[in-house]
């Protein structure tokens, strides 16, 4: 059984890096970018679904698991609620939820894939628990100035 969840949980984890790229460098109008979007979402509910069954399974092992997938899709969720109801300054909650939820996607699939490459395995974890903050935080804060609204 929890083979299943294993595999969903990694494909849909690939869709998600791919979809998320897609969305990001696609032009903000519909089409392209609200249909990548959309995938991005989908993917993502499957993607922390499954972190939280598989991290309570394991619990000893992969309860990080579990606190990265609440906070990561909470951001996410944040993102595509803002988008769907507008509310007032829902541009930069959508691109801080949406970016922020990018990051830790990349920070989980960063961990728990480090250890098996040989050359970062030698690198200290910790590197790899930060590295996509430091490298994401300055992206989501020059993409929110792009949009942000003009005073007048």
């Amino acid at each position: 059984m929890f083979s299943v969840f294993l595999v969903t949980h990694i494909v849909t984890g690939a869709v998600c890096l791919v979809s998320g790229l897609l969305a990001m460098f696609a032009r903000k109008r519909k089409g392209r970018h609200t249909m990548s979007g959309e995938v991005y979402h989908g993917a993502y509910v499957l993607v922390f679904v499954t972190a939280l069954v598989m991290s309570v399974l394991h619990w000893q092992e992969s309860q990080y698991l579990f606190y990265i997938a609440l906070f990561s899709y909470g951001l996410a969720l944040y993102g595509y609620v803002a988008v769907k109801r507008k509310w007032k300054n829902w541009l930069g909650a959508h691109i801080g939820g949406m970016l922020g939820s990018y990051i830790g996607i990349v920070t989980a699939t960063l961990v728990v894939n480090v250890p098996r490459i040989p050359v970062l395995k030698e690198w200290p974890v910790l590197v790899f628990w930060f590295l996509p903050t430091v490298v994401g935080t300055p992206l989501i804060m020059r993409v929110g100035r792009r949009y942000r609204p003009r005073r007048r």
